[in-house]
């Protein structure tokens, strides 16, 4: 080969590549214009919202519903504490107490809350009147005997006897 070929050979590898390379920069180029594009549109949002103007109302929200859940966690611990301490545990007994009087319109009552402390109420109704007695219960005992009604009431309401 002489050299005139060799520098025409050269010369068409050349532009070959020089072709190929302005196709790449070119295909590049719309490229990146389309990833630009894709970018601000990002970055500017829809309806000429910024990304820093939504990040900044997620924020906001945000800390909204924190303060929203820091207030509830509040109210469920107040309720916690109203339910522990309302009566909760309930036992009856109905009973006649004194002999002739029918329908066991007597009856005892165990009122307790969540730590098993609270009343037994006795009501005895009689032909001439009704008495009413009430007894403290702590922590399911109490300091006084208890009749076989006001036992079998505590009991109720204790969980040890089921109706």
């Amino acid at each position: 080969m002489d050299q005139s070929a060799l520098q025409t050979a050269v010369m068409a590898a050349s532009i070959i590549i020089s072709i190929v390379a302005i196709v790449i920069a070119v295909i590049a180029i719309l490229k990146y214009k389309n990833i630009y594009r894709l970018y601000d549109s990002f970055i500017r949002g829809r309806d000429a919202e910024s990304l820093e103007d939504l990040i900044l109302e997620e924020e906001d929200r945000i800390e909204a519903l924190e303060a929203a859940d820091a207030a509830n966690k509040e109210v469920m611990r107040t309720m916690n504490r109203n339910i522990r301490a309302s009566f909760q545990k309930c036992g009856v007994v109905r009973y006649d107490a004194f002999e002739g009087m029918g329908g066991k319109v007597s009856f005892a009552l165990a009122l307790l809350d969540y730590t098993n402390t609270g009343i037994i109420l006795n009501c005895m109704h009689s032909a001439s009147g009704c008495f009413l007695y009430i007894k403290e219960v702590e922590a399911g005992a109490t300091d006084v005997q208890l009749g076989a009604e006001e036992k079998g009431a505590l009991e109720r309401a204790l969980g040890y006897v089921s109706d």
